[in-house]
Parts: structure tokens; sequence; C-alpha cells
């Protein structure tokens, strides 16, 4: 049963949107219709909300599985910010603490319970699960069950014996990266769709990030890699570099903070209060940029990630997009480059032998754990039993080994909270290794994929087709082919090379163009370039009224403009490629697909856009219903004035708000696209905030008073006699589309 409210109320009240994103509605009436879904979505496609908004509709717990165990207090915070009753279980609680949760969530004050996968070790936590109302199960990062994605983790393994136990809940399993063979494992090894349950449904979203620019960079030595960095940390400012290595992480962090780079370093040697401060300060714009290995990523959602710089090639196209794809998240343009060394593919060569060992290490670490554990269980680090196994094997290959021989029956191993050793115990009898239950011929096949997908990567780095086009097609989107020329990346510039003063346009330049595509695309090739013209600048030619042009709905759109830039903008568009001209005696134009596609907001193309005279006298501008729409927000964002001065002032509240908050992500209360929206607007009144993107009822409720006191006392001037006046806001802050 599920509640009376619908999805769409639940978007604008909790979370503060006014449509969902492509897909996302689907998805949302599948979980909630009580079916098994995959969903295939890219980073930043609004994943989380497939299940956070189903979780406040369904009668009953939402479980998520998530092995982002440093992140899960900001997305419990997150959530209350939305007014959303959440919780997390990990391994940071006490005993009474698991006690006390699972208490709450029988008596329901909990929408939803976020659990680390290794929890499901235990059969006692399961079965204090098993008499709670679970209502839907949520597997974040679901690519981890499958021995085929690019992280697996065997902890993920036991969630199918587990969801036996809780009474088979509906589920939903949800990744950034996974290629049709990993989809159909992730399947399987979840058992979706059976025990007298409807087929499983999969969505797979279009991969394509229309705001994303790629690039790879070729370089001789580290010394180059070191110029390139501070280049793209210079031009980027706030952003992430991921090396291959911990020894690297160090050593790039050293390099650039004696170059005064504000920078921090993450990677798995560190400690978890290490490791948990680092991500803090991060994610909370303390720290513009970090250098990380892999292990810094998963649940990062920082919103202005403008760059990610990898300065080793990673082991797969997986792996390569998911950490390229927390770039942008907030829409807005941002850069990915990838450092290329030849050399650099014997690091990734190294992994992919340790992540698969061969039957001799499995044998020799097997030999070494029978004679070390013979007189009972052993609490060592995989690193030093790494050192007894027969033949010094690298670290990488004996902890994979232990892994397979723990999940034979082999062995058995507890972790050691807040420690980096294991338990290690042998399970009696004694199993000889002939006996286990360890597919070799499945781990040699693994071995050959891990090194058909370096093989891949390393084509990317190589390939001379658009880059965009190159991940789309690997990934088997089936829009790949409308994707050939995707105009940001490295070799699509190149094709616009010798057109003067071609760049990605602004925002604001953004809507111009729109305008211009919608005109064009409305009269459907029946007229040239020069009544196009005409009709966008509202001319009062004869030519223009005699032909009914004055009655379109796109007339004057571009008054302001002038005729010569309108006439010039068209030129540019036609350059690159979105209006076609045709071969007549008296030409006409239209759209091409790329017109359509950029006219729709799904695509951004790099052109030269003309110069552009002052505008007169702007004002606010209203939608069809006579409200005010959501302010856009320029690239070119005032440094300075009034609009600033608000902008500042909501920013040094927030940092102060989330310190207050026991110091959660700054984004938790506004991100910064929606603080520049507010200081673009200067909403007045409660309703004016339910206007700005971003702000639900829930934030409107809960930060709305002192968010509109603060844009009041920083656009009242003085005056003599009250010391205050309350003004309009400016020209430029009423500028809102």
């Amino acid at each position: 049963m599920v509640s009376v409210l619908s999805p769409q109320m639940v978007l604008e009240r909790h979370f503060g949107f006014r449509e969902f994103l492509g897909g996302q509605e689907r998805i949302i009436q599948s979980v909630l219709d009580g079916d098994d879904v995959l969903v295939v979505l890219p980073t930043g496609g609004g994943k989380s909300l497939c299940y956070q908004l189903p979780a406040q509709l369904l009668e009953g717990i939402t479980v998520v599985v998530s092995p982002l165990i440093a992140l899960m207090k900001d997305q419990v915070d997150s959530l209350a910010a939305k007014g959303i009753p959440a919780t997390f279980i990990n391994s940071s609680l006490t005993d009474s603490e698991l006690e006390d949760r699972i208490a709450r969530m029988r008596r329901g004050e909990f929408r939803l319970v976020y659990i680390a996968p290794e929890r499901f070790k235990s059969s006692r936590f399961v079965s204090a699960l098993a008499p709670l109302s679970i209502a839907l199960l949520a597997i974040d990062e679901a690519h981890c069950i499958s021995q085929w994605g690019h992280d697996f983790r065997p902890d993920y393994l036991r969630l199918k014996h587990a969801l036996q136990e809780i009474g088979q809940p509906p589920v939903i399993a949800l990744t950034a990266t996974a290629t049709p063979e990993v989809r159909t494992d992730i399947i399987t090894q979840l058992a979706l769709g059976q025990a007298g349950r409807r087929p499983p449904l999969t969505f797979v979203s279009g991969f394509a990030r229309h705001n994303l620019s790629f690039a790879v960079t070729p370089v001789r030595n580290n010394r180059e890699k070191l110029e390139r960095m501070l280049a793209v940390i210079q031009s980027g400012k706030t952003g992430i570099v991921y090396c291959s290595t911990r020894k690297k992480v160090e050593r790039q962090t050293e390099e650039l903070r004696a170059r005064g780079v504000h920078c921090m370093a993450y990677h798995g040697g560190m400690t978890e209060e290490q490791r948990t401060d680092a991500q803090t300060q991060f994610m909370t714009g303390t720290v513009p940029v970090a250098v990380a290995t892999n292990a810094f990523g998963m649940g990062i959602d920082r919103a202005d990630v403008r760059f990610i710089l990898h300065f080793d090639i990673p082991g797969s196209v997986e792996a390569y997009y998911q950490e390229a794809g927390r770039a942008g998240r907030d829409g807005e343009p941002a850069y990915c480059e990838l450092l290329f060394n030849y050399a650099d593919i014997r690091t990734q060569e190294f992994f992919v032998e340790g992540a698969n060992p061969t039957r001799t290490i499995i044998a020799d670490t097997h030999k070494t754990l029978a004679d070390i554990c013979a007189l009972g269980p052993l609490q060592q680090s995989i690193s030093t039993i790494a050192k007894s196994v027969i033949g010094s094997p690298n670290e990488m290959a004996v902890a994979s080994a232990l892994h397979l021989l723990e999940r034979a029956g082999f062995i058995r191993r507890n972790y050691t909270p807040g420690g980096r050793t294991y338990t290690t115990e042998l399970i009696q009898p004694l199993k000889p290794l002939d006996s286990l239950d360890i597919d070799y011929e499945r781990l040699d096949a693994k071995r050959a994929q891990s090194e058909q997908k370096l093989q891949r990567i390393i084509d990317y780095a190589g390939c001379s087709e658009c880059r965009q086009f190159y991940i789309l097609n690997y990934f088997g989107d089936t829009e790949a082919q409308d994707h050939r020329f995707c105009g940001r990346c490295d070799h699509c510039l190149a094709r616009l090379v010798g057109h003067k003063g071609v760049r990605l346009p602004t925002a604001e330049e953004t809507i111009i163009i729109q305008k211009a595509l919608s005109c064009v695309g409305r009269l459907r090739g029946r007229f040239g370039r020069g009544r196009i013209t005409q009709t966008l600048i509202g001319s009062r030619d004869k030519e223009v009224l005699d032909t009914g042009l004055d009655q379109q709905s796109t007339y004057g759109l571009l008054a302001e403009e002038g005729a010569d830039f309108v006439w010039s903008l068209i030129d540019a568009l036609i350059t690159a490629q979105c209006i076609a001209v045709s071969a007549d005696k008296y030409p006409t134009v239209s759209l091409t697909p790329l017109g359509y596609a950029v006219a729709r907001g799904q695509e951004t193309v790099p052109l030269a856009i003309p110069a552009r005279r002052p505008a007169s006298n702007p004002s606010i501008r209203s939608d069809k219903s006579g409200k005010k729409a959501p302010p856009s927000v320029p690239d070119d964002f005032p440094k300075t004035g009034q609009i600033a001065t608000v902008f500042d002032r909501l920013k040094e509240w927030r940092r102060r708000k989330a310190a207050a908050m026991g110091g959660v992500p700054a984004f938790v209360i506004y991100s910064d696209k929606t603080l520049k929206a507010l200081a673009l607007a200067q909403p007045r009144t409660q309703a004016d905030l339910l206007m700005i993107r971003g702000i639900g009822s829930a934030k409107a409720q809960e930060y709305g008073k002192a968010t509109l006191d603060i844009i009041h006392q920083s656009t009242r001037p003085v005056t003599k006699k009250t010391g205050y006046s309350r003004v309009r806001p400016s020209a430029e802050g009423r500028k809102i589309r």
C-alpha cells in the first residue's frame, strides 16, 4: 500500500525540484508498483532519488545497502534537512547504539536506514531485521556484487541469502557503470524477479554528460605531468586528481603544496580518522583540491567539482567514467583530462595480476595458512601474511587468494573494528586444495576480461573519434550513434580549429541560442536566414507581416540583441552544424539533429558567438502562468556589487549553519547554485523562495526566515532618519528567466 501523495508532490515538497530528470519518473513508478528494478544511471544522473522518493510513499522502511561508510552520516544529515527521518547502521556504532536504532526501526521512526554490506555477515543482525516491515531494499553501487564489475566486493554476495531471511522485499539495484554482461550478473546474483515475482525491469538511461569536456594529453615524464596538472588546477580551481597508488598520492600532494596549491591527500593506507577528516575538508569546501586513489569517490556528491584529472591511466573505461562523472554534478561545465604515458600501463597490469591470482598463488597461500594457523586463530594483517607466502607474490594477489579461500570454506576471517587486521582461523575438518570449490576456469576468464578492459581504456586514450561517443558506444548506449560529435572533447574541438573565437556559450548565451534555434525549428525550413533574423528581432517589414511571421511565438524574442548580432549568430550556428542550409536557388534553413538537441538543452556546442550590444532596461520575465521563472545562473556571475554581497553573506551564513549542525557539508543546506539564484532573484517572501530551484517546502520552512532576513539586511541602504529603508532589487538582480 502506498501513500495518497503523488511522486510529483513529494518531489517538490521534500526535494525542491519541479521536474524529474530523464527516466526517474518511470523508475520510481516501477518501484511503487512493487517490481524488482535494476537502474543504470551515470554519476550525477539522480540515482539516489529513485529510492529516496519512494521511501516517502511506501508503507515500511527502505533499507539502503551502501559501502559508503564514511559518507553515511552526511547522507542522513542531508535527508534530515529535507524533513525525511533517516539513520545509518555501520561498524562505527556501539552495541547499545545498534540496539537502540533497531528498536526505533521497529517503532517506525525512520523512513530510510543506510546499512553497510558487511553487517549482513552477522546472522544475528539479519535475524533482527527479519521481523521489521521492510518495504524496499535499495542496493547502491550494485556493480560491487559482480566479479565481472570493476569494484567487486565479497560482502555483497551475502545479500541474496539475506533477502530470503527478511521476507524477500522488492529490490532496486543501482549503479553508474555496468556493461551488459555486468547487468546480467547483477540480476543473477541478487535473484531479481525470482521467488514468484515478475521479471525484473532494467532501466539504462543515457550515459551522455553534456556538461563534461573530455581530453587526453600525452606526457613523456612526471615533470610534464606536474606542469599540466598545475595548469588544470589553475583553470578549474576545484577538483580531484586521481593517482594509481598511495605513494603517488603522497608525492603529488607534496609537489602541489610546494607550489602553493591548497590540497589534501586521500588513500586507503590512511587511518579511518585521517580519511574522514580529509573527506570532510573537501566536502565542506575547506580544501578545494583532493589528490586521491580510487578509494576516494563513491558517494562524493560535491556539486561544484570543476575538474577531474587522472594522473595515471585507470584500469577500465568503467572506472574512468565513474570517476570523471564526479565533475559538474551541478550541471555547469566541467573538465575531465587523462594524462597518458604508456609506461603507466604496467601499474594497471600489476593490479590485474593482483586481483586475479593464479592457481599457483592460491595453492601457496593455502599451504601457508595451513602452517601458520595450525595452532589456532591468528591475528595478522594481509601484508604480514603475504610475506609468509612462498615466492613472495604481490600483496594484492594474496588478498584475492584469501577472499577465494574464505568463500570456499577453508578459512574464516573476522574484521577487527578500527584496525587493519583480520583474525584468520582454519575451518575444521581441514579441506585439501583440490576439494575446495574454486572455479579456476571462471578465474582465468575474469583475468582475460580484466586485461581486455585495460586494453579498451588504452584504446580510449589513443582513439581519434569523439571521446563521448567512444564511451557511450562502450556501454552499449542505444543513443550512441546520435552523439558522434559532442562538440566539447579535444577531438571535436580540433575539428573546429580555424573558426576564430570558438568557445562554449555561457548560461545566458545558451538561452539566446535556444531562442534562435526554436525560431528556425518552428518555421520548418520554409524561410532563409534573412527572414529568420527579421522574425527574431520583431521586424515590421511588410513581407514579415504578410507571411504572418509576427504571429509566431518566437517573434521579437531577440529584439534587444539587434539584427547584426542575430544574423551573425545564425551564421555561427550554421558553422557549428546546428542549422542546415538547402541547396536551392533561394536557400532556406532548418534544424539538424544536433540543432534539435541544443534547442532542447540536451547538447552544448562551441561556436563563434558574436559580440552583444549592452542590454537596455532588463526586467523580470515571467512564464505563461504569470509566475516568476526560476533565475538562471550566468557563468559570469558578478564578483562585486549588491548581488555579490548577498551571495557572500548567504555563503558565510551557510558555513556557520553547517558548523552548528555538527559540521555537515555545506551543500546539505543550499548548493552554491541555489545561493547564486537567491542572490540574483532576491526573494522577499516564502512564496518567492519556493520559486528557487533546489528549495522545497521543507527547506523553506527550516531555513526560509534566516535566508530572507539575510537578503533583506543585505539590500537595504542606510538613510539619515531611520538608518534603513526597504528598496526593490536592482535591475541586475531582477534579470532572471
